[in-house]
């Protein structure tokens, strides 16, 4: 008995050492992942500078002198390989300021309770039922002094110092911070390579399965965040976003903090880049006041 035990035991160390040896990891059949399913690992694009490729897209605002534009690639969703078509440049002012993590959280934080409205209500003691006489005379019983027994000193009483909702929750923050935490999200994307510029949003299909296999192809992460300026978006892509979860089109003009917080790729057409730089930049340029008292604004970009 005790040879056979010892050899199973060792039939059972070399069964462990071979499978160790071969990346198993002595895992069971049912927990090993199949082969199509693991992901190998890519390389990621080049970087676009020093690219040969021509600039189809250059800054429409101004640039100063002391900067310089930010080049990246143009991208298509017509095919997979329609990765670089060529270069675009972005306004330092608006895809490349310093980081401020503090300006994100202030702009989160007032976007999550700007229109919060808290409804927790509790009674006081005049509106709690009962309590209308005295629960004994004020002297001879020896017990305490009491007039209701809807004090807040009784069980069943009313509460003291409680929520008397609703409560607005409501503030805003100065313009020039929402302006500034657009700024910094923006190139806080652009920094970790997860902002991405197409050309248009014209697909060959409307499958959701194409959009994915895209995505995934082109490493843009578990989620996607597609923003342009046309009101009417192609019929394609909005058949493919309908039901998915992970990939959201949504216009230009509703871009916010927290949507590209949520998001992990951050997806651009062209005309969305033109109309975030145009409308981001004329902030650093208005003297006026951002609501006269005459409508409409007298320097607002058209």
């Amino acid at each position: 008995m005790f040879r056979i035990s010892v050899s199973v035991c060792c039939r059972q160390i070399g069964k462990r050492f071979v499978s160790t040896i071969s990346g198993d990891g002595g895992l069971p059949s049912n927990l090993r992942l199949p082969s199509n399913l693991i992901e190998l690992p890519t390389a990621k694009r080049p970087p676009p500078t020093g690219s040969e490729l021509p600039v189809l897209r250059r800054c429409q605002v101004q640039i100063p002198p002391h900067l310089s534009a930010r080049p990246t690639w143009l991208e298509s969703l017509r095919s997979r390989e329609e990765d670089q078509l060529g270069l675009v440049d972005l306004h330092p002012d608006v895809f490349a300021v310093p980081p401020r993590v503090d300006i994100l959280h202030e702009v989160e934080v007032w976007q999550r309770n700007y229109k919060r409205i808290s409804h927790a209500k509790v009674k006081t003691r005049a509106e709690v039922s009962g309590g209308g006489r005295k629960p004994w005379k004020q002297k001879g019983s020896g017990r305490a002094r009491h007039g209701s027994i809807r004090s807040p000193l009784w069980r069943g009483g009313g509460v003291t110092h409680g929520p008397r909702g609703p409560t607005s929750y409501y503030y805003m923050l100065p313009m020039k911070v929402r302006v500034l935490g657009l700024k910094v999200a923006l190139s806080s994307k652009l920094a970790q390579d997860y902002l991405h510029i197409v050309d248009s949003l014209e697909m060959p299909s409307p499958d959701p399965q194409y959009l994915l296999e895209l995505a995934r192809y082109r490493q843009w992460g578990e989620s996607v965040l597609i923003v342009d300026v046309n009101e009417e978006l192609p019929e394609n892509i909005l058949k493919a976003t309908a039901d998915l979860k992970t990939v959201t089109v949504i216009p230009a003009i509703g871009l916010n903090v927290h949507s590209m917080l949520k998001y992990e790729t951050l997806v651009l057409t062209l005309d969305a880049v033109n109309f975030l730089e145009k409308n981001l930049l004329w902030h650093d340029t208005r003297y006026s006041p951002l609501y006269p008292f005459k409508l409409p604004y007298s320097d607002f970009p058209l």
